[in-house]
């Protein structure tokens, strides 16, 4: 996988197991985070193509039901310790 993207997601209350289950059916979506704060989840997802990328953010991670909005960061470089 060549593309990264962290996708930030806000949910409505209480559908938090919902989403994560629907989530973890996407292949691309490979770690997901329930987090306090202005988002309910992050999402880290991959692809071979920032095209590839925008089209799972949009056809599915939004398509989800109980998703109210998304915001796509694009990993440009990554920095592992």
């Amino acid at each position: 996988m060549g593309q990264k993207a962290i996708v930030l997601i806000n949910i409505e209350i209480g559908s938090e197991e919902e989403v994560l289950s629907q989530l973890a059916k996407i292949p691309n979506v490979k770690e997901t985070y329930l987090v306090y704060g202005v988002y309910d989840i992050v999402a880290v997802i991959e692809a071979n193509t920032q095209d590839e990328l925008r089209e799972i953010v949009v056809k599915h991670v939004r398509r989800i039901p109980k998703v109210r909005s998304t915001t796509t960061m694009m990993v440009i470089e990554e920095h592992k310790r």
